[in-house]
Order: C-alpha cells, then structure tokens, then sequence
C-alpha cells in the first residue's frame, strides 16, 4: 500500500518537480490548490502526511484539528517555519522543513532588486516599449565605492555580502554571530545605529523574531542616511510598511524593492490580474516609481525548485521509515 501526502497551496510548477522526484519513492501524492485552514481542513482527513507552504498557517486551533484527524507529520517546502506553531503541534505533530535549498537564488535575487532599482531598468523597459529613448529620470549611481549595509549574515547574507564586495562596495554587517570568513574579507560588524548611519543601501537577511518585527519603522528610518536604497528578500514583517511609505513620500529613502510584505498571503502566489488590490497600503505601494515588489520569487530557480522537491520527500521518506529527522524544526520546550 502506498504511503498517502496531501499538497496543499499547490502551484503546477509543483506538480511537475514532485512528480518527478516522486518516482523514485512512489508516493500516493494528492494535490490541493486551496490553503489550509481552519475552513478547508477536512481536505487533510486520511492523511498521515501533509505538505505545507509559507502561507498555509498552522496555528493552537489548527494544530489541534489535524491532530484529531489523524495528521501526524508536516512536510514544509519552505526554509523558514514561522507559519506553523511549533508550541502547539509538539508531540503530536512533528515537523520538518527545507534548510538552504539554494541561498544563491535569493542571494542573486537581491542582487537583481539592487541593480534594477538604482540603474531603473524597469522604468527604461516601460519607455522604449513605447518608443520613448529619453534617459531623463533614469540617473543611477556606481554602487562601486558606495556602503552597503547588509542586515543578517547566514548563508544568504554571506553570499550577497561577497557579491557586493566585488562591486568593491564598503560593506557594513549586522548580525548577533560575526561570520569570521567575512570579516577576514574585508566585511565590518558594526551596531545597527553605525549600519544605518553609513550604508547607502541596505539588504536584509535576518529570521523573522519578536527582536526583528518591524525593525524598520519610523524611529530606525530617522536613523538612516538621507537617500537610503531599502532592500528585502528576508520578510515581509521586518518592514512597517506604512512607515516605509512616509519615508518614501518625505524622500529620506530613496527607493524599496521588496520581495516580501506583510500581507502578502492575500495576494503573492496568485494571480489577481483581473481583479484589483483591497490592500489599501500594498495598492500605494505599487503606485510609487522607484518602489519595485516581486511576488515572493527570490526562491524561484530551476535549482532551488529540484532541491526542494528532493529534501521534501526525503524528508517524509524519513518519517514513513521512522528514520532520524535530519531537518526536524523542533519545539524547545524550556
């Protein structure tokens, strides 16, 4: 008999890379394109395995409906867990997830953000698909010799951090565990009031905690050097998103380019081209030119796709077998 998973928040690219690492372990594989939630959990009866996305939150209440049906693992393709209480889920249901799929996707995908937001090729694209070869109001800046302030230093920060040394930018680090490689480097650790002080742009990589929600907001942007380029790949909840408007309206930050938002379970991921924005602050958002969101796609590579779909099911091929679980996201119970 074959061991049964339920996909949820299921997207066709999906599909296509389970299906073809699936074959080597021949799951019985149900995809949903639906969320979990409270309302479609019934969806997960008869099944011992549930794969879950960032959106797909599990909170106490969830947490409990799918113990009593029977759910006993959560497979997440996703790095980050912050969507699943962990508290809540502790020994009735076990959890593991993806580490470093491909920090170089995100890595280069900041990279991408920075460039496009200085050099304005967005804007550029737009213009000559009108026949408009103006270069007024395209003016950018040599990021060599400029500082970049790079927030977080794990594998993604350390990755961009060496991308940006070799623009020969100054790179000023934040993080609560100096990368000696890095320092060795050339990189500087210094306190968040010296980052922002110095850095003309500044890229954040840091875990989502109560220490770093909203470590953006009105008081931290004073802080920081008038025309600052803000980028975020790391999430969405770093940035107070109105605070970050107020700073773009006064022109203390020059420009955003965001890859994450506060909200974006409402909207990343689908497709809404034939509707309209209810989020009156992502709506203002959009409407700023030197502001550029991307729906959650730093992930997004052929790489990134084939390590996740590999980890995943290894990973539930590990429960299935009662096998150590190598990337278990355990609840510390103290």
């Amino acid at each position: 008999m074959k061991e049964k998973i339920a996909f949820f928040d299921t997207k066709p690219y999906d599909k296509i890379y389970f299906d073809r690492f699936n074959k080597q372990h021949n799951f019985e594989i149900t995809y949903f394109e639906t969320k979990l939630s409270q309302e479609t959990a019934l969806l997960a009866r008869g099944f011992p395995v549930l794969c879950l996305f960032v959106h797909d939150k599990v909170d106490a209440q969830l947490a409990t409906t799918l113990a009593n049906m029977g759910v006993k693992h959560l497979a997440l393709r996703s790095n980050g867990y912050n969507h699943i209480d962990l508290k809540s889920v502790y020994e009735k249901i076990s959890v593991t997830r993806v580490p470093n799929y491909s920090p170089y996707a995100v890595a280069e995908h900041t990279i991408t953000l920075m460039l496009t937001l200085n050099r304005k090729t967005h804007l550029a694209y737009w213009r000559t698909r009108m026949n408009n070869f103006n270069l007024n109001g395209l003016l950018g800046f040599d990021m060599h010799g400029k500082t970049a302030g790079v927030i977080g230093t794990g594998h993604i920060g350390a990755i961009v951090t060496r991308l940006l040394n070799a623009f020969g930018m100054r790179v000023f680090a934040f993080d609560v565990h100096k990368n000696k490689a890095l320092e060795q480097e050339g990189v500087e650790y210094a306190d968040l009031n010296t980052l922002y002080k110095n850095a003309d742009i500044i890229t954040f990589h840091c875990p989502l905690t109560p220490e770093t929600k909203y470590m953006v907001n009105k008081d931290s942007i004073a802080r920081m050097k008038d025309g600052v380029i803000l980028v975020n790949t790391g999430r969405g909840k770093l940035i107070h998103t109105t605070d970050l408007i107020d700073g773009l309206k006064q022109k203390k930050i020059a420009g955003a380019a965001l890859d994450v938002y506060e909200e974006e379970e409402k909207f990343f991921f689908e497709d809404l081209s034939g509707s309209f924005i209810e989020d009156d602050v992502l709506a203002r958002l959009l409407t700023f030119p030197n502001v550029i969101i991307t729906a959650h796609q730093g992930f997004f590579t052929q790489e990134a796709l084939t390590q996740i779909a590999q980890t995943t099911l290894e990973n539930i091929n590990c429960f299935f077998k009662k096998l150590t679980l190598q990337n278990e996201a355990r609840f510390q119970n103290t």
